[in-house]
């Protein structure tokens, strides 16, 4: 299986390489990565100059990496059509912030992986909780499970988004295929004077009560790992059963691999 690993937080994320390192036991990895931050631009694609790749040297051995000077998206679509052939799927992350309800309309992360989902191909986004070692350790080995899992069904043209809780995998209570909750955070605008001209910045405050009866935000809270599906035609919402298949002991056999049952 070929996969290809991509991000918003730039070649030099910590996070990416600690997916890297786990997906590397389950296929054949790629890495093409913006070359710096490229936080909360969604699906922004690079239409109005060039854009450039570089070699980059792998932290982990035997894993082909390039770094780009553009967005996610313009990685996965540069990867796609040009560096990598035979790709069998996308996964993005691990962004090192949770990815949930209305935040995944303008993730770099989430954007990244549609791309491979726009082309047909099954797709995964990945995040992690701020700050958090453990939620960063369970993203990690809770997407290489279900990437594999992907893999042995031959799926094509499914889009999921992962969460987890700030929680080590020993106790997080299951996983929860949930829905996107309504909205995630109250926006606004703060203006201040820098001289005579005036600036204004946008500002995201997160909802302390933004989670409903089964969505993604009410599962992290719950300390349950929240996986959604994404989808742009109700032709492509994939069944419950397939969803439930992918999901089926997958916490479990996580724990019972890392001697925590």
């Amino acid at each position: 299986m070929k996969i290809l690993v991509t991000n918003d937080d730039g070649i030099k994320a910590e996070s990416l390489w600690a997916l890297v390192n786990e997906l590397k036991n389950i296929g054949q990895v790629f890495v093409v990565a913006p070359d710096g931050e490229r936080s909360g631009i969604g699906t922004a694609v690079t239409l109005f100059r060039t854009l450039h790749v570089q070699d980059f040297t792998s932290p982990v051995k035997g894993v082909p990496v390039y770094v780009v000077d553009g967005s996610p998206s313009d990685c996965v679509i540069l990867a796609l059509g040009k560096l990598i052939d035979g790709v069998d799927i996308v996964v993005s992350g691990i962004n090192p912030n949770v990815n949930l309800g209305e935040d995944v309309y303008i993730s770099g992360t989430v954007g990244a992986a549609m791309q491979g989902y726009f082309r047909g191909l099954p797709a995964l986004a990945v995040s992690a909780p701020p700050g958090s070692a453990a939620g960063l350790d369970a993203a990690a080995r809770t997407a290489a499970s279900l990437v594999e899992k992907m893999g042995a069904a031959g799926l094509t043209r499914i889009f999921l988004n992962l969460n987890t809780p700030d929680l080590p995998l020993k106790e997080v209570r299951g996983v929860k295929i949930t829905r996107l909750a309504l909205a995630s955070h109250i926006n606004s605008v703060e203006e201040n004077l820098q001289g005579e001209q005036k600036q204004y910045q946008l500002v995201r405050e997160r909802l302390a009560e933004a989670g409903g009866d089964g969505t993604d935000i009410e599962a992290v809270t719950q300390g349950y790992i929240s996986i959604t599906a994404l989808y742009t035609s109700l032709l492509d919402k994939p069944p419950q059963r397939l969803l439930k298949k992918l999901c089926a002991d997958l916490l479990t056999d996580l724990k019972r691999v890392q001697n925590y049952t």
